[in-house]
């Protein structure tokens, strides 16, 4: 196997969800996180309801129209998650803080282990059924 220097290897630009509301979608994730649209990314621009990206903490989400995208049905294997994105937060407070907001959003509760003694977290699924997950970052 031929190792890669970390410097040369490529870098992840950003995860890229289809979805059939690209900008319902991007703005949920935005308002979730509390990130901003990357520039040229903004609902007002030409391509937004094919394409929009967001940006925060140096990371980037991206949002690609699919005409349709089966809801993942996790836990039941039927329609696999296929990805899920983890977001962390410092204290069960903050979790407990985004888990009012995400649902405000309309995300929907898949499990809440918030109580779980040593990595508080809920999954849920957003808008357009990909799961997702906060927890607390325990270490």
């Amino acid at each position: 196997m031929v190792r890669m220097d970390e410097d040369t290897a490529p870098r992840l630009r950003s995860t890229v969800l289809d979805t059939a509301d690209v900008h319902g979608l991007a703005d949920f994730y935005r308002r979730l996180l509390g990130w901003e649209f990357a520039p040229g990314n903004g609902p007002e621009d030409v391509e937004a309801d094919e394409w929009q990206i967001i940006r925060g903490g140096g990371q980037m989400l991206a949002f690609q129209y699919a005409r349709e995208v089966p809801r993942s049905t996790w836990p039941d294997p039927q329609v696999p998650q296929q990805l899920h994105l983890d977001f962390t937060v410092a204290t069960t407070a903050e979790l407990e803080e985004c888990h009012e907001r995400a649902l405000a959003l309309g995300a929907t509760l898949i499990r809440d282990e918030s109580d779980h003694p040593d990595e508080p977290i809920c999954v849920y699924a957003d808008p357009a059924g990909h799961p997702f997950c906060l927890f607390v970052m325990v270490w």
